[in-house]
Order: structure tokens, then C-alpha cells, then sequence
């Protein structure tokens, strides 16, 4: 479980997704200290686990499911990639509850500047927009972020200042691949509901 508050950008040192083992390897400092074998961390969203740990670098496995779903196979050497450890259970609760089981992609379509904020537009399926409501929380790569907007096609999200400086720099660029998180209590409700 992790919060949606991302801890620290890594970089993508090097890819290999035919390597169950060490897919990715990833360079960090303090979000990867402690982490052992075996762990989870969040990337880009996606709840990964930990294969090995050096001082200033890890590697975690990539399943096929896992590209199916995210965005992690376009990664490249030398990418940025949103990093957050789990979420401790004496931990504040700063963002809402993200399980790192991202439900899909998305496209940054547009990115407008909102007084010091920026506004920031994403283009995706009919099957994630219907659980995207205004006001409501989704995570993008990662990133708890609130919905300001939905239409049939889009929806849109705020980043204020300090959160454009804190994360990668891929929602801020049009064209951009993101992975989208819903909040788990409307794929609840809707099963509930349905069935």
C-alpha cells in the first residue's frame, strides 16, 4: 500500500525485459535505503518488488502482466521514474490509498498553466473514465492527485508548484504515457451495485 506522495525521481539505468529478475534497474538514493530482496516499491505507480539492492541502485522484476497494463515498457536508459516505498502503519497518510495495481495508461493530451499551477489534461479509455469522478482521487505514475475536471473523453488534474518540482517530468510533456490508478472504492461500489 503506499500513499501517492512521491519520495524521490530515480533513473533508469538499465532495461532488460526479458530478465524476470532485474527487468529494471533503477538508480535512487534515500527511497531505496533499507530496502531488501523481496520488498516492494512503487515506480511509476506500479507496485514492483525488490530483487536486489546495492548502495545506490535496484533492480525489480517486470512481468508480462505488469507491461501489459503500464507503461514501464517504453522506459529507457537514462529515464525518470516516480519512486515511492510502502506505506508504514505509523506513517501519515498524506495522499489517499494506492495499491500500486495500476488499472491502465493514459496520454497526456494537453498541459495549460493555471495561475502557478498547471493544468494537466488525460486522454484514455471509456473502460478507466468510468471510474473518474470530479473531485475525486486517481494516481497518475504514481501521483495522488485530485480530478478537476471529466468529460466522455478526458479528465484533468491540478499539479501545484511543489509538485511539478518532486516528480518526473512526464506529466508535465504532452504525449506523454502515464499509468492511472482508480481509487478502489468505486470498482467496490460498481461490483457491489452490478452484481
Amino acid at each position: 500500500m503506499f500513499t501517492g506522495i512521491v519520495e524521490e525521481v530515480g533513473r533508469v539505468v538499465a532495461v532488460d525485459l526479458a530478465d524476470s529478475e532485474a527487468g529494471l534497474i533503477i538508480e535512487a538514493g534515500r527511497s531505496i535505503e533499507g530496502l531488501q530482496p523481496g520488498d516492494s516499491i512503487a515506480v511509476n505507480g506500479t507496485c514492483l518488488t525488490v530483487t536486489r539492492n546495492g548502495r545506490a541502485e535496484i533492480a525489480v522484476g517486470v512481468m508480462p502482466e505488469t507491461l501489459r497494463r503500464t507503461n514501464l515498457g517504453r522506459l529507457a536508459s537514462g529515464g525518470e521514474v516516480n519512486l515511492e516505498r510502502p506505506l508504514q502503519p505509523d506513517s501519515r497518510l498524506g495522499g489517499h490509498f494506492v495499491q500500486g495495481h495500476v488499472d491502465g495508461t493514459g496520454t497526456v493530451a494537453a498541459v495549460e498553466p493555471d495561475g502557478d499551477a498547471r493544468s494537466v489534461r488525460i486522454e484514455t479509455s471509456p473502460a478507466i473514465l468510468r471510474y473518474i469522478v470530479e473531485k475525486g482521487f486517481v494516481a497518475l505514475d504514481g501521483v495522488s492527485l485530485t480530478v478537476t475536471a471529466v468529460t466522455d473523453r478526458d479528465f484533468s488534474v491540478a499539479l501545484v508548484p511543489y509538485t511539478q518540482q518532486h516528480i518526473a517530468s512526464g506529466l508535465l510533456r504532452p504525449g506523454h504515457p502515464v499509468n492511472i490508478e482508480v481509487d478502489i472504492l468505486a470498482k467496490y461500489v460498481e461490483k457491489l451495485v452490478v452484481h
